[in-house]
């Protein structure tokens, strides 16, 4: 077991093993948290990730890592989801790929952010 893991920026791919095929993959992260910008104390959310891989899918202990390293960042929850989705299009550059941000309730307002790209 390894308990030197470090959150990273760094997404990692592998080859798509059916990059001819169009099919569905679904990721869900209840554990995601990140700062608020204006108190600094903690944001949580679950985090969807929907995408149809072509080429390369995303390896999902890289995934698991990235989005820990927004533990300690300050984001609105806007920025961070697009950012997410920037990224993971950016290193896996997917047929189509969906983000979804469902934070918890603050301040007695529940916030869900859902960002989309298509190639």
């Amino acid at each position: 077991m390894d308990m030197l893991t470090q959150p990273t920026k760094e997404l990692v791919t592998v080859p798509n093993p059916h990059p001819n095929r169009v099919y569905t993959v679904e990721m869900e992260c209840a554990e995601f948290t990140t700062l608020c910008p204006m108190t600094g104390q903690p944001d949580f959310a679950t985090i969807y990730i929907q995408y149809q891989p072509a080429e390369k899918i995303v390896e999902l202990k890289s995934l698991k890592l990235y989005l820990w390293s927004f533990r300690n960042e300050a984001n609105y929850h806007e920025a961070c989801i697009n950012r997410i989705l920037d990224d993971f299009v950016a290193v896996s550059q997917p047929r189509y790929a969906k983000v979804v941000g469902d934070f918890t309730i603050r301040g007695g307002i529940h916030t869900k952010v859902t960002v989309e790209y298509t190639a």
